[in-house]
């Protein structure tokens, strides 16, 4: 499956339908902050994403019901891969070099890093 990067408005109404797994557009719109965009706004926004194929829709009565088409886990790992690529060369050296020396992580940060490192090397072994 072919994901396709989302805007910021995009990225916003995928996490509550990853929270709701189904939702009208005014249950999405209830679970928006205030202020509340416009209806036609949020309408706009599923369309877009049901255009993308991140989204789909049943229709109940009068009302579109829409679900996600894809996990919040494969968006995440779409994102990681893409900034990884983007800005880290492809490299996880690179990245987590920056995470541990831009991001001011704890020593207790590095040591739990450092602990889930060996974990996941004993698994691959």
């Amino acid at each position: 499956m072919i994901i396709k990067p989302l805007t910021q408005a995009e990225e916003n109404i995928m996490q509550i339908m990853w929270r709701l797994n189904r939702a009208t557009v005014k249950e999405i719109i209830d679970e928006i902050p205030l202020p509340k965009p416009a209806y036609n706004t949020v309408s706009t926004v599923v369309r877009v994403l049901e255009k993308k194929k991140i989204i789909g829709h049943v229709s109940e009565g009068n009302s579109h019901i829409y679900y996600p088409l894809i996990s919040e886990a494969d968006y995440m790992h779409y994102s990681v891969d893409k900034v990884l690529r983007d800005y880290f060369k492809n490299s996880y050296k690179n990245l987590v070099s920056f995470l541990v020396e831009k991001q001011d992580m704890s020593s207790k940060d590095i040591a739990e890093l450092e602990a889930l490192i060996k974990t996941l090397k004993k698994g691959k072994s």
